[in-house]
C-alpha cells in the first residue's frame, strides 16, 4: 500500500508481452515522394486503437490543439489564433505521440519485479517504451538488482536527504520540451531555490545554436514570425529540417503559401517526401492529388550550408550594385542596422570553386535562387537541427540574419526568421526560466517575488553536465521528463557518468533508457501525462499552458482518466520534492502552488516578462502572443538598440581522405528518444534502425556493397569511436554524406565535439569510415537477409 493507503490492485491497464527489434527483419523498398494522405489517418488510427482502444483515442484526438483542449505532445507548430480551427488539428506524429501517452499498457511494480536492471539494460529503447506506462513510485538502492515500490512520502523524503547531505553545485535539474509553463517556473525556481543553475535542458542539444545567434544579431533568441507570416509569404526557405516527419502540419500552412502565390525553397541532403508533395488529409482533393510543396530542392552536402548563404549574400549584393535600390532595404540598413559596410566588404569577392566544393551544388542553381531571392519583398527563413548541430551552427544561422537584414525582413507581412522548434514546449521552459545562463534582470525579479537569493554564477548545460557526472562531480541528478542517456552525445560517456551519479531521480511517464543506467540509488516518480486528468486539487481540475513556436502561450488541460490512481501532477510532486530538501519554513509557498496552478502564474507574472495579466489571458480562446520587437517594431534589444550584420570566415565540413560525413536523424516512427514503431515509412525503411543511408557512388567507392553489415568508425582529434553492426543501404543522399537514426549513432559523437559559442553536440558533424562487422555478426545478418527487399 501507498502513504495514501491505496493498495496496488487498482491498476486499470494491462501488461503485454513484447518481441524486442531483430534487426535481421530489416526490408528495404524505395523512398516516397509524397507525406500523409490516407496511409498518414489509417496509421493514426491504428496506433491509437492498438494502444488506448477506441474510447480513449476518440476523446483524446479530437480535443487536441482545440479551444480548451490539450496541446499535442508532439511538435511545436502552431494553430490559428486569428481564425477558426479546423476540427482535425494534429497530425500522423501527433497522433503517435498521444496513442504512446493514452496507452493502457502498464509497467506496475509486479512487471519491475519480473525484469532485473541487468535484464532490463540490454533491452532496446523500443522495447523499454512499448512496455507502458509507469504506475506506481519506485526505487532502486545502491547493490539491489530490482526497482521495488516506495510510497511517496519515503520517495520525497530521500531525495530531500540526499539533496542535504551534498552542496548546491553537486545537484543538477535537466527537463524536456514536454514540460509544462508552470512546471518549468517551479523548477527553476526549486534550483535556484537551493542555490544552484545547473539547469541543462533538451534546448542545449537542439536549438542553443539558434539563440546563441539570434540573440547578439536582432535581440531576442526566438523565431519572428506568425503562423500568418507563413502562409502569406512570397518566399520560404527550408532549410536542414523534415517536415514530414518531425512537424507534419507545417506541410499545410507551406501549401497555403504556395496556393496564395509565394514560393518554397528545401535546401536538404536527403531527398524528404514531405518537402516534395503533401497530400492534405483534411480535403477529398489534397488527400487524393496531393499538392506540391517545394518549388526549388537544393541537395546541399551536410555542413555546406554557410558557403551557400554567403553565396546568395554575394549574389544579393552584386544585384544591388547593378541597379542601386532594387534589393537592398537601403532605409532599414541605415537606420536600423549595424556592420552593413563590412559585411558588404567581406562579400564583394566570392570563390565560386570553394562554394561549389563546400555545398556540391553548380553555381548556377545558386544563382537561380539568388535570383528568387532578389525579387522577394517578403522572406522568410525557417531553419531547424540540420543548421544547429555542427562546429559552425551559430556562424551559418548568423549568415540567415545577413540574408534577412539586407532585404528589411524583419518587422513586415510575410517576413522574418523561423526557427522551428521540434518539442512541444521546449520555448516556454527557457521563457519561464530553464537556463543555466539566467539573466540578471530575471534574477532580480525572482529574488524580489519570493524573498530568496538566487546563484549569480552559470550552471551547466546538458554537455557539461555530462562531463561532471562523469568526473563524479555530481550527488544528485533530477530529470523532469526526457532521458538523458539516449538523448546527449558520447552514449559510453553519458551513461558512466549517471551510473557513478549518488542519485538519480526520474519524473516519468514510461520506462527509458535513463532508468537502467541509474545513479547509485534511483527513484522514479510517475507523472499525468499532458492528456491525463489532474482533478485532485482542494479547488478541482487544474489546467497549464505551453508555449509553440510562434510565441503564443495557450492553455493545455486533459481530460482522460489516469492508467493510475498512484499518479502525481508534476507541480505537485516539485513542491513536495521542494519542501522536502528546503523543510517547512522556507520563503515560497510550494504547496499553495501545487493547489492551485493560478498562483503559479500569478508569481510567473510578475516575474517573466510579456505575461502580465497571465491568469486572465491565458483563459481567452486561444491565449495570447508574447512581445516580439522585431516582429511588432522592428526594433531590436540589442545594447545600441540596432540589429547586427557579421562577417565570419567561410567553413564547411571536410572529410580525411576514406571517410564521409555522417549526420542524425529521426525516422518516421520516432519523436526524439521515443520510438512509436519500426516503419520510417516516407524513406523506405521498416523492420530495423541500425542502418547508414549511403549514396550508390560513395558506396561502391568504399569497396562494400548495398545491405552489407559493417561497425561504423569515427574519427574526432585522433580519437576513434566505434559502433557495431549497422547495415549500409544505398540511397540518394548527397555525395559525399551519410546519415543514420538517433540515438542509435549518438556513441560516435566525442563529447568535444560540439558547436562553438553554444556548446551543442555535434549531431550532423561525424567524420566516418566502415569497416567489416565480425564473422559471427554477419553470418547472424545474413539469415535475415531473404526479408529484406532490395532497393
Amino acid at each position: 500500500m501507498d502513504d495514501q493507503g491505496r493498495s496496488h490492485d487498482d491498476v486499470r491497464g494491462h501488461t503485454v508481452e513484447l518481441e524486442d527489434i531483430d534487426e535481421r527483419k530489416l526490408k528495404v523498398s524505395g523512398p516516397k515522394d509524397y507525406a500523409a494522405g490516407i496511409k498518414a489517418v489509417k496509421v493514426s488510427f491504428q496506433r491509437g486503437l492498438t494502444q488506448g482502444g477506441l474510447s480513449r483515442t476518440v476523446r483524446s484526438m479530437f480535443r487536441v490543439n482545440q479551444d480548451r483542449g490539450v496541446d499535442c505532445p508532439g511538435c511545436a507548430w502552431p494553430e490559428s489564433v486569428t481564425g477558426d480551427r479546423k476540427k482535425v488539428e494534429f497530425c500522423e506524429n501527433g497522433a503517435k505521440a498521444l496513442a504512446e501517452e493514452n496507452t493502457k499498457r502498464v509497467a506496475t511494480p509486479e512487471w519491475w519485479a519480473q525484469h532485473s536492471i541487468a535484464e532490463l539494460e540490454q533491452k532496446t529503447e523500443y522495447w523499454l517504451g512499448q512496455s507502458g506506462r509507469i504506475t506506481h513510485p519506485m526505487i532502486v538502492r545502491e547493490g539491489e538488482t530490482h526497482y521495488t515500490p516506495i510510497s511517496w512520502t519515503e520517495a520525497f523524503e530521500t531525495i530531500g536527504e540526499h539533496i542535504r547531505a551534498t552542496t548546491a553545485d553537486r545537484c543538477t535539474f535537466y527537463t524536456s520540451g514536454r514540460t509544462a509553463n508552470e512546471t518549468a517556473f517551479m523548477y527553476q525556481l526549486f534550483a535556484r531555490s537551493l542555490g544552484t543553475n545547473n539547469l541543462p535542458d533538451c534546448s542545449n542539444m537542439c536549438h542553443e545554436s539558434s539563440g546563441s545567434a539570434l540573440n547578439p544579431t536582432i535581440g531576442i533568441g526566438k523565431g519572428t514570425v506568425s503562423l500568418e507570416d507563413i502562409e502569406n509569404s512570397e518566399l520560404i526557405f527550408v532549410v536542414g529540417q523534415n517536415p514530414g516527419t518531425n512537424h507534419p502540419r507545417m506541410l499545410g500552412s507551406l501549401a497555403e503559401a504556395r496556393k496564395n502565390g509565394g514560393k518554397v525553397v528545401a535546401v536538404n541532403p536527403l531527398p524528404e517526401a514531405g518537402l516534395m508533395r503533401f497530400k492534405d488529409p483534411q480535403t477529398p482533393q489534397g488527400m487524393i492529388k496531393g499538392d506540391r510543396i517545394s518549388d526549388e530542392y537544393l541537395q546541399i552536402k551536410v555542413g555546406g550550408d554557410q558557403a551557400l548563404f554567403q553565396a546568395l549574400g554575394h549574389i544579393l549584393l552584386r544585384k544591388e550594385e547593378e541597379n542601386p535600390g532594387s534589393v537592398v532595404d537601403r532605409a532599414f540598413v541605415e537606420s536600423s542596422t549595424k556592420g552593413f559596410e563590412e559585411y558588404r566588404a567581406a562579400r564583394a569577392q566570392l570563390d565560386w570553386d570553394e562554394i561549389e566544393q563546400a555545398t556540391g551544388l553548380q553555381r548556377a542553381e545558386i544563382e537561380e535562387i539568388g535570383e528568387l531571392l532578389a525579387k522577394s519583398k517578403a522572406t522568410i527563413f525557417c531553419w531547424a537541427l540540420g543548421i544547429t548541430q555542427q562546429p559552425h551552427s551559430v556562424d551559418t544561422i548568423k549568415e540567415i540574419i545577413n540574408l534577412l537584414l539586407l532585404q528589411g525582413n524583419f518587422g513586415k507581412p510575410g517576413a522574418g526568421a523561423c526557427p522551428v522548434r521540434g518539442h512541444s514546449n521546449v520555448q516556454g521552459d527557457r521563457t519561464f526560466g530553464i537556463w543555466e545562463k539566467p539573466t540578471e534582470g530575471f534574477l532580480e525579479k525572482l529574488d524580489a517575488e519570493f524573498g530568496i537569493e538566487s546563484p549569480r554564477e552559470h550552471g551547466y548545460d546538458s554537455t557539461e553536465s555530462m562531463y561532471q557526472m562523469a568526473d563524479d562531480n555530481i550527488d544528485v541528478f533530477v530529470s523532469l521528463g526526457g532521458n538523458l542517456a539516449m538523448a546527449n552525445s558520447d552514449t559510453a560517456l553519458m551513461e558512466s557518468g549517471l551510473k557513478k551519479t549518488g542519485l538519480t531521480v526520474h519524473i516519468s511517464t514510461k520506462p527509458n533508457r535513463s532508468h537502467v543506467v541509474h545513479g547509485k540509488t534511483s527513484i522514479i516518480l510517475p507523472t499525468l501525462g499532458r492528456s491525463d486528468k489532474d482533478d485532485k486539487h482542494p479547488g478541482g481540475a487544474q489546467f497549464l499552458s505551453v508555449e509553440n513556436s510562434m510565441s503564443v502561450v495557450s492553455s493545455t488541460q486533459g481530460r482522460l482518466e489516469p492508467i493510475s490512481d498512484h499518479l502525481l501532477a508534476e507541480p505537485v510532486i516539485l513542491a513536495r520534492m521542494a519542501e522536502a530538501a528546503l523543510g517547512p519554513d522556507h520563503a515560497v509557498g510550494w504547496k499553495a502552488m501545487a493547489d492551485d496552478y493560478d498562483v503559479i502564474r500569478d508569481h510567473a507574472s510578475r516575474v517573466v516578462p510579456g505575461t502580465e495579466n497571465f491568469n486572465e489571458r491565458v483563459r481567452d480562446k486561444y491565449g495570447f502572443v508574447l512581445p516580439n520587437p522585431p516582429r511588432d517594431q522592428r526594433s531590436f534589444a540589442t545594447a545600441d538598440g540596432k540589429a547586427g550584420f557579421t562577417v565570419r570566415e567561410l567553413e564547411y565540413l571536410t572529410p580525411p581522405e576514406g571517410y564521409l560525413v555522417l549526420q542524425t536523424m529521426r525516422s518516421h516512427d520516432q519523436y526524439n528518444t521515443t520510438f512509436y514503431g519500426l516503419d520510417d515509412r516516407y524513406r523506405g525503411i521498416s523492420g530495423g534502425r541500425r542502418v547508414i543511408l549511403i549514396h550508390p557512388d560513395d558506396l561502391a567507392q568504399t569497396g562494400f556493397s548495398d545491405r552489407d553489415v559493417v561497425d561504423v568508425v569515427s574519427m574526432f582529434r585522433g580519437e576513434e569511436r566505434r559502433a557495431e553492426r549497422f547495415r549500409l543501404v544505398a540511397y540518394p543522399t548527397a555525395r559525399g554524406c551519410v546519415a543514420a537514426y538517433y540515438p542509435e549513432a549518438n556513441a560516435l559523437v566525442h563529447r568535444d565535439l560540439v558547436a562553438r559559442e553554444s556548446n551543442t553536440p555535434g549531431f550532423k558533424a561525424m567524420m566516418v569510415r566502415f569497416e567489416p562487422a565480425s564473422e559471427e555478426a554477419r553470418d547472424e545478418e545474413e539469415q535475415g537477409l531473404e526479408s529484406a527487399v532490395a532497393v
